[in-house]
C-alpha cells in the first residue's frame, strides 16, 4: 500500500429543505387552516479516527465530500426528512487543518475521536410556523438553510513511542528491522527510506513500544534540501528520541550537531525531547577509533554514549532496555 501522509479535500454539508405553503381541506371539515410543514435538515459532514488505518491514500483519488439536502416538508403538518450523515474515516494521528495549512481543526490522535467539520443546514419554516391569531392564512415559507462547505487539509503524523533520526546511512533501517519485526528496505546507498516506517519492539510479554524510523536528514534539511523536514511531523508525538550515529565516518560529533541544528530549525518541541543517542555500526569500527569517537561524541552532547551493531544485533537490546524506560518514565 503506498503510504500517503498528506490530502487536501473538499467537504460540504447539505442544504436544508424548504418548508411548503399547504392548507388543509377535507371534505366535511368546516375550518380548514395552513398545514405547510418545515423542512428537513441537511447532512452533517463528520471526521472520524478508526483503528485499522495508517495511511491517508484513501483521500488520493476521492477529494470530494458532499452530504444530501434535506427533504422538503409536506401537506399535514410534515416535516421533511433530515439527510444522512457523511464520516471521513481516518488514521489515528491524523489532524484536520484549515486551508491555510496552518490553522488546526481539529487533532484526532485517540481511536473513536470525531469532530463535526461542517454543520447541516436547518430546514425551513412552512405556512404553519406563521399562523398567528391575526393571521389565519399565512402564504409565507421559507427555504432551507444552506450548508457550509471548504477545502480542509487532512495530515497524518504517526503515533509512536520512540522515533529514529540520524543522516542518511546511519543505519536506521536495520536496525529497526533487528529490534522488531518490520522489514524496511536495507540497501548500502543514501536515501533508501523514502516513507516513514513503524515497528512494534517487544522486549518481554508484558513491555512493548513502537518505533518510528523516518527517512534520513542531510544539512540544509529545514530549508527542503533532500526529503526536507516532511517526515519530522511522525515523530513529533514520540516520547524519546533514538539519534542513530554512523560509527564508520571520521566526524561523528559533526553529524550530531547537524542533526540537532535541523531539529532546533523545525521546532515542535523535538530539540527538547529526550534523546538516546547511539554510535551505530559498531562491527565496523576498531577499537582504537570507537574509543576516540565515543569520546568526541560525549564532549559534544554532554551525555553518555550507547554502543549498538543494528547488522549484527550487538548492543541493541540494551539500546531498547533503555528507551523503554524513558518511555515507562514518561
Amino acid at each position: 500500500m503506498k503510504f500517503l501522509d498528506e490530502a487536501k479535500v473538499f467537504i460540504k454539508s447539505g442544504d436544508g429543505g424548504n418548508g411548503v405553503i399547504a392548507f388543509r381541506r377535507e371534505r366535511f371539515i368546516e375550518y380548514g387552516g395552513p398545514d405547510g410543514g418545515n423542512g428537513g435538515r441537511g447532512g452533517n459532514v463528520y471526521a472520524e479516527a478508526v483503528e485499522g488505518l495508517n495511511t491517508l491514500i484513501d483521500y488520493r483519488y476521492a477529494q470530494h465530500f458532499k452530504a444530501r439536502k434535506g427533504g422538503n416538508g409536506a401537506g399535514s403538518d410534515r416535516t421533511g426528512a433530515a439527510a444522512p450523515d457523511v464520516t471521513l474515516k481516518v488514521p489515528v494521528g491524523t489532524q484536520i487543518l484549515d486551508e491555510d495549512r496552518e490553522t488546526v481543526i481539529a487533532d484526532l490522535d485517540v481511536v473513536g475521536k470525531r469532530v463535526l467539520l461542517a454543520k447541516g443546514g436547518d430546514g425551513g419554516f412552512g405556512n404553519a410556523n406563521y399562523k398567528t391569531s391575526t393571521n389565519r392564512a399565512p402564504r409565507r415559507a421559507d427555504p432551507g438553510w444552506p450548508g457550509e462547505e471548504k477545502w480542509v487539509w487532512l495530515r497524518l503524523k504517526l503515533i509512536a513511542d520512540a522515533g529514529l533520526v540520524g543522516l542518511p546511512n546511519a543505519g536506521k533501517s536495520t536496525f529497526l528491522a533487528a529490534a522488531s519485526a518490520a522489514r524496511p528496505k536495507i540497501a548500502d546507498y543514501p536515501f533508501t527510506t523514502l516513507h516513514p516506517q513503524l515497528g512494534v519492539v517487544r522486549l518481554n510479554a508484558t513491555e512493548e513500544f513502537v518505533l518510528a524510523d523516518i527517512p534520513g536528514l542531510i544539512e540544509g534539511a529545514s530549508e527542503g534540501a533532500g526529503l526536507g523536514t516532511r517526515f519530522l511531523g511522525h515523530v513529533e508525538r514520540c516520547r524519546v528520541l533514538l539519534h542513530l550515529i554512523d560509527g564508520s565516518q571520521a566526524d561523528p560529533a559533526g553529524a550530531w550537531r547537524m542533526i540537532r541544528n535541523e531539529l532546533e530549525e523545525y521546532g515542535g518541541g523535538l530539540a527538547e525531547k529526550p534523546e538516546i543517542v547511539v554510535l551505530n555500526k559498531l562491527d565496523a569500527m576498531t577499537p582504537q577509533a570507537r574509543t576516540s569517537r565515543v569520546k568526541a561524541l560525549e564532549r559534544a552532547t554532554g551525555r553518555p554514549v550507547m554502543l549498538a551493531a543494528g547488522a549484527t544485533g550487538e548492543g541493541v537490546p540494551e539500546v531498547l532496555r533503555a528507551v523503554m524506560d524513558v518511555v515507562r518514565a514518561k
